[in-house]
């Protein structure tokens, strides 16, 4: 019984696996970003990039 409530406090006091999820989450974080600003500015890139083309576009 001792050498599992040791082998448990051992667990709890292991830090290494918690970078792995503190890097998980935070790359989750950045993909939630990077999709909710591609969808927020999606629509206005796009309108701004056709009026550029509009206006490079020679006249026939």
């Amino acid at each position: 019984m001792n050498a599992l409530y040791s082998a448990v406090r051992q667990f709890v006091r292991d830090e290494e696996g918690i970078t792995a999820i503190e890097y998980g989450l935070v790359a989750a974080v950045l993909a939630v970003a990077v999709t909710v600003a591609f969808d927020v500015l999606g629509d206005g890139l796009k309108d701004a990039f056709d009026v550029l083309v509009t206006k490079l576009t020679p006249a026939p």
